[in-house]
């Protein structure tokens, strides 16, 4: 068979091993190791072999990903979570659906120095959850809220899927955390407004809560004061040009963990638990780097990229069209992959197919990184959608007296806005590219 025919088989064949469970880092390594010798042979592999796992574990930009990921380790066990609820809800828990509204605001807030949607689902609902439900609120709706609010975990940054695509991309870090701001703020801007409507059409759902004195605002606001630090080092610095996101990461870390450490987060064992959690992510994250790699590597000899972006193309579509059917897979991977699977599987198929079509006027670099934004937008969803929604899976091991199909059921409003926001960001990329572009004039 020509190298067209063994992508295409051994693509399928990676299908398959998917749908069985098997782990996405084992089912691309084996597709790919296999697909290799098939298409080059048993000796380039083994001299690939030989050199692959150092030239990608020895990439500068990827040690930002452990550091990130004990930043959230960090954070979660130092207590910053409860903070950032309570200022939330002292500003707006008089409204109604106020209380969900502050639990949403503080996914943002601790996404903000976390970097992973399921941390920040898991802590924010061991917070919000109890509160939530001890002030009326139904639990299909808080469970909805939270589940919904720690998908920012992953827009928001510091953003781990966000660096991978950086690597992937050969972009700039730095310029993909600003352009995931402003999209970033929209959804959580977006949750609220659900919220708001949810709470005028079913009032029983979201009841307002009592009203705080500004003095008792000022308080629960300067309790904040380690999450807004932290955010203003580590993210003020890059920007700033005091440090690159490797050594932002780095200075974040230490600081997070200072935090963490006068709260009394890591005493006894929390220290191990927090090197453990985060070794073990990485370990993870890794795994699938290698399988991506050797993949792409078969891939790329087989000509399936190439051939797949000529091919499409050439069917004479719209820009616009071809987009469509991009985003619409991403939202059936979604059911079945996670985040950073779909990302590391999708984007070097679908990113010569993007740089092949004209979008909006938009230069190459412009063009890749608004797509990443907007991948990363699409794959977010595949975290609140059934039935491997892993955000609402966490929730609800929380909340034992409601049904999984009633928390997806409530998750329904929160995904016509995520839609919404895409539809925004297709038709109007300067959401991404806003602040780029205005440093950039600075």
């Amino acid at each position: 068979m020509s190298g067209i025919e063994w992508g295409t088989v051994m693509f399928a064949v990676l299908l398959v091993l998917l749908a069985l469970r098997v782990h996405i880092g084992v089912a691309m390594f084996v597709v790919g190791s296999v697909g290799y010798v098939l298409v080059a042979g048993w000796t380039p592999y083994l001299s690939y072999l030989k050199t692959g796992a150092y030239a990608r574990y020895s990439t500068y930009d990827l040690s930002v990903v452990p550091l990130f990921l004990l930043m959230g380790q960090f954070a979660t066990h130092g207590g910053l979570s409860k903070a950032l609820f309570k200022a939330g809800n002292a500003f707006i828990g008089h409204w109604r659906g106020g209380m969900a509204m502050g639990a949403v605001g503080a996914c943002a807030g601790f996404g903000a120095i976390c970097g992973s949607s399921l941390a920040t689902a898991a802590t924010m609902g061991q917070v919000a959850l109890p509160e939530l439900t001890r002030h009326g609120y139904s639990q299909r709706l808080s469970a909805a809220a939270i589940a919904a609010g720690g998908t920012l975990g992953i827009l928001i940054p510091p953003s781990v899927p966000l660096v991978i695509y950086a690597i992937i991309a050969e972009q700039n870090i730095a310029k993909l955390f600003l352009a995931a701001f402003v999209p970033g703020i929209i959804a959580a801007i977006g949750y609220m407004v659900v919220l708001a409507i949810i709470a005028r059409v079913s009032p029983q759902d979201a009841p307002a809560g009592e009203r705080f004195t500004w003095a008792q605002r000022a308080k629960a606001l300067w309790e904040t004061w380690p999450v807004l630090l932290i955010f203003l080092v580590v993210i003020g610095g890059i920007y700033g040009g005091v440090f690159t996101p490797t050594e932002a990461a780095s200075i974040g870390t230490v600081a997070t963990a200072i935090v963490a450490w006068t709260s009394g987060g890591l005493k006894g064992r929390g220290l191990l638990e927090c090197m453990a959690g985060a070794a073990g992510a990485t370990g993870m994250i890794f795994l699938i780097l290698l399988g991506a790699d050797i993949l792409n590597v078969f891939l790329a000899l087989s000509q399936v990229h190439t051939e797949l972006a000529k091919w499409v193309i050439d069917l004479g579509w719209s820009p616009l069209a071809i987009l469509a059917v991009i985003i619409l897979i991403y939202l059936v991977l979604g059911c079945i992959m996670d985040s950073l699977s779909m990302i590391l599987l999708t984007v070097p198929i679908f990113l010569p197919i993007i740089l092949g079509i004209d979008l909006w006027g938009l230069s190459e670099d412009a063009k890749l990184i608004w797509f990443g934004i907007l991948a990363l937008m699409v794959v977010e969803i595949g975290l609140i959608t059934p039935p491997v929604g892993m955000n609402v899976f966490i929730i609800s091991s929380m909340t034992k007296d409601v049904e999984m199909k009633q928390i997806f059921k409530y998750v329904m409003p929160f995904l016509a806005s995520d839609l919404l926001r895409i539809v925004l960001l297709v038709f109007f990329p300067s959401m991404a590219l806003l602040l780029i572009n205005l440093i950039s004039q600075g």
